[in-house]
């Protein structure tokens, strides 16, 4: 009777007593200074939470009303999770900026010099994107002898993380090109957030080859 009463429910609190067993699915208390609900959040549904979760967070959710059988206790079965007051991509870019700043892969000493003539450049992108065909323009027009290497992949979508990664490791082992260039054009943060994904910002601190990163305009901002 209660889930048919409230089959779908928004609620805003603090998260308290959070935990996440072997099992990947979330638990924890949502409250305020009037009372508190326990919520569940299993994994299918966390895993499209882009950010990093932890106590004293202020957070919305939406979510079912339930009873836990076993224990006849009510809880709501969260679907959505948003945090208070930022945007949930904004908090995951802003939560991965400060860990890897702390671990220092942003320290002006791990920077690789870029060369001043390179004989060789590697592009990490699509073939088909406006990025590309913007490069190829430019270097077209300016009539620069150089050898360009196209290490194609997806720059948006389920694919592109692992397309990056993979893309900058070709290049690697080809160890032809002297700089990298990964990029794409302009979009929605949405459609940039592979470069914002800390595997593919591994990659690039890791590149043997020195990487300029080319992402969006100049209002763009990403972790690559």
């Amino acid at each position: 009777m209660l889930a048919k009463a409230m089959p779908f429910v928004w609620v805003r609190g603090e998260i308290s007593g959070f935990s996440s067993p072997a099992s990947g699915h979330w638990y924890f208390d949502l409250k305020d200074d009037r009372a508190i609900v326990s919520v569940a959040m299993f994994k299918s549904a966390n895993s499209q939470v882009p950010f990093e979760i932890e106590d004293g967070m202020e957070i919305i959710l939406g979510g079912e009303v339930a009873i836990y059988p076993r224990r006849g206790k009510f809880q709501v079965v969260a679907e959505i999770l948003e945090p208070e007051g930022w945007g949930a991509f904004q908090l995951a870019y802003e939560q991965l900026k400060a860990r890897l700043d702390t671990e220092g892969l942003f320290d002006a000493e791990r920077k690789r010099p870029l060369p001043i003539l390179p004989r060789c450049v590697g592009v990490v992108t699509s073939p088909t994107g406006a990025a590309w065909r913007d490069m190829c323009r430019v270097w077209r027009k300016n009539s620069v002898p150089l050898r360009v290497l196209l290490s194609p992949t997806h720059v948006q979508g389920t694919e592109a993380i692992a397309g990056i990664i993979s893309a900058l490791d070709r290049l690697n082992r080809h160890a032809e090109a002297n700089v990298i260039i990964a990029g794409r054009g302009g979009g929605s943060r949405e459609d940039l957030w592979a470069f914002n994904e800390e595997s593919v910002a591994r990659a690039i601190a890791a590149s043997d080859i020195p990487v300029v990163s080319a992402v969006g305009h100049e209002i763009d901002h990403t972790i690559a």
